[in-house]
């Protein structure tokens, strides 16, 4: 070979190498040879070489050359440098798992501040941003209805939000989630306009309720069923802490509304709830200008009816729960057993007091739900990364062990949140401190009943949000259903056979299949990672 030969075959190596990276086979390296235009031809005079596959075969010969080891076209640079920051998480592995519990449970009950204020406010003075202490039963019944209706007609859009939203987050879209915010808003608003027509229809028909409790309910329902709509987006656009300030702000109104006028407790919570969506609402209009200004690029809005097959599944999930977490409060409250009730479904108050301490459960376990998924997240990162693809098992039994690690923590905090739930039902310091009265024997059976409910309850849905980071989602919306129907059945028989109270062992039943349907699968998940990982990409 001569000296111009020598520099146009190194230049042809360098070339491809800034093109391909490492290519697998002979072959590809003729592929790539042939793309430069390169002719048959032309190999002899210009390379040295008899034809283009002798060239092919000393190209890649030459990849295992220590002079050519290091050169890496763009790709490989960009890919390892993300590499090296993925396995940089060994640390966390190996020696900071305290560390990351604390700031990611911390982190999970932080997003329940705007619970806690509720909590806080009704518990000091008795007056939160819906709900008054001293309502009567029967408008206590006309409140809490709209509440519920609120949060269920908006549960599958709010499932949907997060969903669409952050898949186009996370792509860098803002344009279309700005879109998808905004259309899904409004469609959930419109879902509970038609709600109301149709319970006035209903209502007119069959008098189930006189005219202006049906109206209060709808605007109870219209008002917290859209104030959880203009939420939705903020988690996932990650600007969670503007939830809890707007909550904040909210409450703030209503309570000094309800210290320092005479307005009537509605107007009060209409105008808290309204203060809230709107500070809301300025705040997502905002932010989306302000990141549309900084990536202008506009993409085709997606097609109505993809978009309804893509989110279907998450709709109805998000809709079941719900309805799940207020069944029994439905059935308990429409049973005439050992109760005399003047309509269809009315409030009681010991039911609610005990139900009401057993999602103390719930919401304190959502900080290990926070941790369980960040670290789950973490550590397959970092395995699919240090294992071989060859050694797919290793990988599998390294995340089921995981699994197990996350269920033991689980467990553990369970039973010190179960003690201190016990603390405040016993001690003086506790529940009769807080509202100056002693829980009723109905109350303490029922937050008993239901706290193992919701612990159970709240395990599945860990198991769901495995699931749902790999796209698996139509085996959960199959064991909500079901969870559904054996609260349903057990529910209204002990309810109507038993006692009204037992309701609770219904959605104790509920949660408990719920779970055992949810572990199952994860199990089944965990056990075949390596092709559900593959598949969701």
């Amino acid at each position: 070979m001569t000296k111009e030969q020598i520099k146009a075959t190194s230049k042809l190596i360098v070339s491809i190498k800034e093109r391909n990276g490492k290519p697998v086979n002979v072959y590809v390296v003729a592929a790539n040879i042939e793309s430069f235009g390169i002719r048959e031809v032309d190999v002899k005079p210009d390379y040295g070489f008899d034809s283009i596959l002798d060239l092919a075969r000393f190209v890649y010969k030459a990849y295992d050359a220590k002079a050519l080891a290091n050169l890496k076209n763009n790709n490989q640079r960009i890919a390892e440098a993300r590499n090296y920051k993925r396995l940089a998480i060994s640390d966390y592995i190996t020696s900071r798992n305290t560390k990351r519990f604390i700031f990611d449970y911390a982190s999970g009950l932080v997003h329940l501040f705007p619970v806690a204020v509720q909590i806080i406010a009704i518990i000091l003075f008795g007056f939160s941003l819906w709900t008054f202490s001293e309502f009567n039963n029967l408008q206590s019944t006309a409140v809490v209805l709209g509440v519920i209706s609120g949060f269920i007609i908006s549960a599958g859009f709010v499932q949907v939000i997060g969903k669409q939203v952050s898949y186009y987050w996370y792509n860098e879209d803002f344009h279309m989630a700005k879109y998808s915010t905004i259309k899904i808003i409004k469609r959930g608003t419109l879902t509970i306009l038609g709600f109301f027509l149709l319970s006035m229809l209903v209502n007119f028909i069959l008098p189930l309720y006189p005219a202006l409790f049906v109206v209060i309910t709808f605007s109870y329902a219209i008002l917290v069923g859209f104030l959880l709509l203009v939420l939705a987006p903020l988690y996932a656009l990650k600007q969670r802490w503007m939830i809890s300030l707007s909550i904040f702000l909210g409450t703030v109104l209503a309570l000094t509304l309800h210290w320092t006028t005479d307005l009537h407790p509605y107007f009060i919570h209409s105008s808290g709830i309204l203060l809230s969506s709107l500070i809301v609402i300025t705040y997502i209009y905002v932010f989306f200008n302000y990141k549309l200004e900084r990536n202008p690029h506009v993409k085709k809005k997606p097609k109505v009816m993809l978009s309804l097959y893509r989110n279907f599944n998450y709709f109805l999930y998000g809709f079941f729960i719900f309805l799940f977490v207020f069944l029994d409060r439905i059935v308990a409250w429409s049973s005439t057993l050992n109760r005399e009730i003047p309509y269809i479904i009315y409030y009681e108050k010991d039911y609610e007091i005990g139900m009401d301490l057993a999602i103390v459960i719930f919401f304190l376990l959502g900080g290990v739900m926070e941790y369980a998924i960040h670290s789950y997240i973490r550590h397959m990162d970092f395995h699919q990364l240090e294992v071989k693809y060859s050694e797919y098992k290793e990988f599998n039994r390294k995340m089921l062990n995981m699994y197990y690690k996350h269920l033991r923590i689980f467990a553990l905090s369970a039973f010190g949140i179960f003690f201190l739930l016990y603390l405040i039902i016993t001690k003086p310091w506790g529940y009769s401190s807080g509202f100056e009265e002693q829980l009723s024997p109905l109350s303490i059976k029922v937050c008993v009943i239901g706290g193992i409910g919701y612990l159970f309850f709240t395990l599945g849905m860990l198991n769901v949000l495995y699931q749902y980071t790999l796209g698996k989602h139509r085996r959960p919306l199959l064991a909500i259903i079901i969870a559904f129907l054996v609260n349903f059945v057990i529910g209204v028989l002990l309810s109507r056979w038993v006692s009204y109270e037992y309701s609770v062992v219904g959605m104790l039943a509920g949660s408990l299949v719920f779970m055992l349907l949810t572990t199952r699968e994860t199990y089944h998940f965990f056990k075949n990672l390596d092709y559900y990982y593959y598949a969701s990409y």
